[in-house]
């Protein structure tokens, strides 16, 4: 696309928004930079000014949209904003980063989206493509890696694997992956989209540029998502751990298998739980149509020990062992964690009040013997367990004097499981900060003891 002399407003100076401005710039655009945030003490945004980009900072006027050819959002501005609805009504285009990502690339892309498992299953299959196929496999997207920088230094001969949220999924035109893959659908981001069909529908963005020479990846065992892709018109590979499937992924018995060929042991993953079974299915996938053959797959998948704070192994002793995850913001994805495990759960959660209730949570406590609670949201959570006759419960002020309690109650052959089901902000900057203080508080304890 012909950015030259175009007005391009971009929304958000993150991480993506950097990265948007930069590459507007050398396709010289007229670049007008707009954040709610103050961001001209940024010594990169005084370089910016010089170049001629115009910040408008601390709100999101509606005189930004003076002239406007094209806007770029971050991704979490919602498009209930005043001046995004301004620019629908102006019919002006209101895109996220990863649609000029696609426009730029020469290599195929595989993108991956649902409600949980994204990070995990694109992790797989960017090491399962870069290791064992032709030129490299690029990691890029709702990951934390920009996109638009990755998709500016791949090759046609590459592979970009991009995680993809909902709300960059919402702000695409043309963006069309070689693969697309499908994790699975839960309701999330509600307060984003309003409700569950308007977030469904997001998600679906990711396949409706398809065309019979793409792949849809699909998770079979989800009837909602077999509904949903009947109308598309591509090359369908589902993956099932319930049931075989004729020209897809799936577990039967103790090996998982893909039309009809057994590709490994299921004893040979090392990830815990049925939900990663699902994310190495649909990896499998992937890694079969890009023909890469069944030792490496094993030997990729068996080495694979997970994304930090998503049900991450931090260790074992006395006969204890210790998850961090951290990643778990919201029920579902904790309720996932605890169906993980057949041991006894010492369960740690809690964290930022969002006004919602844990009664769902409840439906996966069977093997939960004490919980530990902290943060705003502890009293909300502690009267769920007690209706639910967990042994102990037990609230405190912060993540340290809940993880000190668990670690001392633990037993020989026990989990200490830490899956917060909640936002991290009450007390953290974020979640991956607040894995880092709860694995530190259990290294600190084990060093103290000498064990």
């Amino acid at each position: 696309m012909n950015y030259k002399g175009q007005t391009v407003l971009v929304m958000g100076y993150g991480i993506s928004g950097k990265s948007v401005v930069n590459y507007l710039l050398a396709k010289e655009a007229n670049v007008i930079l707009n954040d709610r945030g103050v961001v001209t003490a940024d010594p990169s945004v005084s370089l910016l000014i010089k170049q001629g980009v115009k910040v408008i900072e601390g709100g999101h006027p509606m005189s930004a949209l003076t002239g406007v050819d094209l806007i770029v959002k971050s991704p979490i501005i919602p498009y209930t904003l005043d001046l995004l609805r301004e620019a629908q009504e102006r019919q002006t285009p209101i895109l996220t980063d990863v649609e000029l990502a696609y426009l730029e690339c020469k290599a195929p892309i595989i993108g991956i989206t649902g409600s949980n498992g994204k990070t995990t299953t694109t992790q797989l299959i960017q090491l399962l493509l870069d290791q064992s196929s032709e030129g490299s496999a690029y990691i890029a997207g709702n990951i934390g890696v920009p996109a638009l920088e990755v998709c500016q230094k791949a090759l046609a001969e590459d592979r970009v694997v991009m995680e993809l949220s909902s709300f960059q999924l919402m702000g695409i035109q043309k963006f069309r992956p070689k693969i697309a893959v499908f994790t699975n659908f839960y309701s999330a981001h509600l307060d984003y989209h309003g409700n569950r069909q308007a977030y469904i529908a997001a998600k679906m963005n990711l396949a409706r540029n398809l065309t019979p020479q793409d792949y849809l990846i699909y998770n079979a065992d989800q009837e909602e998502m077999v509904d949903l892709f009947k109308g598309v018109d591509a090359k369908k590979v589902p993956f099932s751990r319930l049931q075989p499937q004729t020209s897809g992924a799936y577990l039967q018995g103790n090996a998982l298998y893909f039309a009809g060929e057994k590709v490994m042991d299921r004893a040979a993953i090392r990830l815990p739980g049925n939900h990663n079974l699902e994310n190495v299915l649909a990896a499998i996938a992937v890694a079969k149509i890009e023909g890469i053959d069944n030792n490496k797959i094993e030997a990729i998948v068996s080495g694979y020990q997970g994304m930090p704070h998503r049900i991450q192994w931090v260790g074992e002793w006395q006969g204890v062992t210790y998850y961090n995850d951290s990643k778990a913001t919201n029920t579902t994805a904790s309720l996932t964690a605890l169906n993980s495990f057949k041991q006894e759960i010492l369960y740690i959660g809690g964290g930022l009040d969002r006004g919602n209730d844990f009664s769902d949570l409840i439906q996966g406590v069977n093997s939960v013997k004490a919980a530990f609670l902290y943060g705003q949201s502890a009293h909300k959570m502690a009267k769920d367990f007690k209706n639910a006759k967990i042994d102990k419960v037990q609230v405190f002020d912060h993540l340290e004097d809940a993880t000190l309690a668990a670690i001392k109650s633990a037993k020989d052959g026990q989990v200490v499981l830490f899956s917060p089901a909640c936002a991290s902000w009450d007390q953290f900057k974020n979640y991956e900060e607040r894995g880092e203080a709860f694995m530190q508080v259990v290294n600190h304890y084990y060093d103290q003891k000498g064990d």
